[in-house]
């Protein structure tokens, strides 16, 4: 028979033993379950800084998208620009250059008309010389030559249309005549067509007549002496021309 005392022993170290052992079997998850509650929670913590991170970058990212897109239409309108300055500044040289002709231009036309000025004032001084000359040697040599026009009257009308008349082959008069002036002609009237002084020398008269509806020509050869009046007269009689010349040496009357 086992004593109360060993029981109590026996049973005391059961207890130490069973406790050990509980003690043993729980300590692991014991101290799994403190290391669980007390580890920091670093996937929860990590989650928000990666977002952030990323948020970041993108907002980064697109900004520097905006800058290089803003920094290339930049550069499209510099490089517009600097092409609206070279066209602009081409422009003006080529404006500059076509004023710079156009004055060179002008200029050379200017000297153009001022020396076709002058040269016409000289031209225009010959003139007057040569016919003053002219005119002084013609007086120097006091020689005239006139020619004159008459109708005889006789039977049947004499209708002159008109005449022309060239010394030394050069024209010298031209007459148109009226039915006023054929009736003074008939009347006895006599007309002073040429009247010039000229050199003393031989002379070629042609005189040129529209009568009665034909033309009638006669010419005369005359010698026009110094310090005399030479008349050349052509006279209608019968309808024809009729030539007579005559000198007046005492001068005109």
């Amino acid at each position: 028979m086992i004593r109360p005392r060993r029981v109590g022993l026996l049973l005391a170290a059961f207890v130490c033993v069973s406790g050990a052992a509980a003690a043993t079997a729980f300590a692991p998850a014991l101290s799994a379950q403190d290391t669980t509650r007390h580890t920091p929670d670093t996937t929860s913590s990590a989650l928000p800084s990666e977002q952030d991170y990323s948020a970041k970058r993108q907002a980064t990212m697109s900004d520097i998208k905006t800058a290089q897109r803003k920094l290339g239409e930049l550069r499209s309108e510099r490089i517009a620009l600097e092409s609206r300055v070279d066209s602009v500044a081409v422009k003006a040289t080529q404006k500059r250059a076509s004023e710079l002709l156009l004055s060179h231009e002008t200029t050379a036309l200017r000297s153009l008309d001022s020396m076709l000025t002058a040269s016409q004032e000289v031209l225009l001084a010959q003139r007057d010389r040569f016919l003053s000359l002219g005119e002084a040697v013609r007086r120097r040599a006091d020689a005239e030559l006139v020619v004159v026009v008459r109708v005889d009257s006789g039977p049947g009308t004499q209708h002159i249309e008109g005449l022309t008349v060239q010394v030394d082959s050069a024209p010298a008069a031209d007459r148109r005549y009226s039915d006023a002036a054929n009736d003074a002609l008939g009347a006895g009237a006599v007309d002073e067509v040429y009247h010039s002084n000229v050199l003393p020398s031989t002379h070629a008269v042609t005189l040129t007549m529209s009568l009665n509806g034909s033309s009638q020509t006669r010419a005369a050869s005359v010698d026009v002496p110094t310090g005399a009046v030479t008349y050349v007269q052509f006279t209608v009689h019968a309808g024809q021309l009729q030539l007579s010349t005559w000198i007046n040496r005492s001068g005109p009357q």
